[in-house]
């Protein structure tokens, strides 16, 4: 995922706790020289994605706290430190290395794909565990040191195309994606071959750009005279939104639909949420379950900040407790260096089951691809649902 501000200090140690590695690569990292284990964390915090990457902050912290409460990862307490990438990959790498430089043993993230692929060829070099929560560019788990707790962009297409028809949504589509984006094209060339094969007729394929990325009246006007009664936005909520608003300028209400980019845009300033009923958008999560375990994290998660947690969230939360899941099963110990704890789970990852908050059961390949079922939410009223 995307675009980030400024780059917080080395010295954001602090944050407690979190879990897990896998490994890959080449190069020598220094053996652990404390007795905690240090996992580190990168994303937006600010900028237009920080809805994102403050989610996976606050969620990592969340599960983190919980482990440590608990005694920790094989005894040993989790030192959780977090840096501001602002979704930028030059950014994105230099906060690794200021990570690295702290002890990092293991990393979580990083948040957005053009980041997670830039970070992931540094990662390999040095044979660093990574697990990012929500980096969804294939490219991102290319390597056997990486994992990722989300689905990935071709399985988030080809699973929107499905669910729109085996539900009888649509017969006629338009897809309004961004072209300079690694993530929202991969979700729209999936999502495209798999219409095609579900007998779905895209109508209207309208791209736009970071440069463009303010005025849809040529991509909404272009859909509207197609026909399409469902539009796919393969983008994240802080354009869905103005998308919303102007299309609801023009008169036009088809259906509109999106995959986990989509979260968040409740959140946004100024933003009429009565112009988001019943969007629509593929998510592993939904803080409105009546699941017990998942009311239990976002009482938690209010209690904690104040806000409610989103996919992103959850998704951190469930991948610390994949690391921590991992780590006991290799018995990792905080002496160990980032390489041979690298090496010990990239094996330990394809053995362990976790029971989530963004799935029964969350299992991994070694391919680095999380195994879990995907949901459709409907946002109504002003608030998200799980449509069954």
């Amino acid at each position: 995922m995307k675009n980030w501000k400024k780059m917080m200090s080395a010295a954001l140690t602090a944050a407690m706790t979190v879990t897990m590695l896998a490994g890959c690569g080449g190069g020598e990292t220094e053996k652990g020289s404390s007795d905690t284990i240090k996992i580190g964390g990168i994303g937006p915090v600010t900028g237009d994605a920080a809805i994102y990457g403050e989610a996976v902050k606050n969620g990592a912290e969340l599960a983190v706290k919980e482990i440590n409460e608990a005694g920790g990862i094989n005894g040993a307490q989790i030192e959780f430190n977090f840096q501001d990438d602002e979704a930028d990959a030059e950014k994105a790498v230099n906060a690794y290395n200021t990570l690295k430089d702290w002890g990092m043993q293991a990393l979580l993230g990083t948040v957005t794909s053009a980041p997670c692929v830039a970070v992931g060829e540094v990662a390999q070099a040095d044979n660093m565990f990574l697990l990012t929560p929500s980096g969804t560019a294939v490219e991102c788990v290319q390597y056997d040191n990486a994992f990722r707790v989300c689905f990935s962009d071709p399985m988030q297409g080809a699973e929107s195309a499905k669910y729109i028809a085996d539900n009888q949504l649509a017969t006629k589509i338009a897809v309004i994606y961004n072209s300079s984006d690694v993530y929202s094209t991969g979700i729209y060339q999936a999502f495209a071959k798999e219409a095609e094969t579900e007998g779905l007729e895209i109508v209207a394929a309208e791209a736009f750009t970071a440069e463009s990325k303010t005025d849809f009246s040529v991509q909404l006007q272009k859909a509207k005279d197609a026909g399409a009664e469902l539009v796919f936005l393969p983008f994240y909520y802080s354009e869905a939104a103005l998308v919303l608003q102007q299309a609801a300028g023009i008169n036009y209400s088809p259906i509109f639909f999106g995959c986990d980019g989509m979260d968040g845009i409740l959140d946004v300033e100024g933003f009429d949420a009565d112009l988001a009923n019943n969007l629509m958008f593929l998510s592993p999560f939904t803080p409105t379950s009546t699941d017990e375990a998942i009311q239990k994290f976002v009482t938690d998660y209010k209690e904690a900040y104040g806000g409610t947690p989103n996919q992103f969230a959850a998704d951190a939360y469930d991948g610390v407790y994949a690391m921590k899941a991992a780590m006991e099963k290799a018995e990792v110990t905080p002496d160990m260096s980032a390489s041979d704890i690298c090496d010990v789970l990239k094996g330990a990852m394809t053995e362990i089951t976790i029971s989530g908050v963004t799935a029964k059961e969350l299992t991994w390949e070694a391919s680095g691809e999380p195994s879990k079922a995907p949901m459709v939410v409907k946002i109504a009223d002003g608030d998200y649902a799980v449509v069954e």
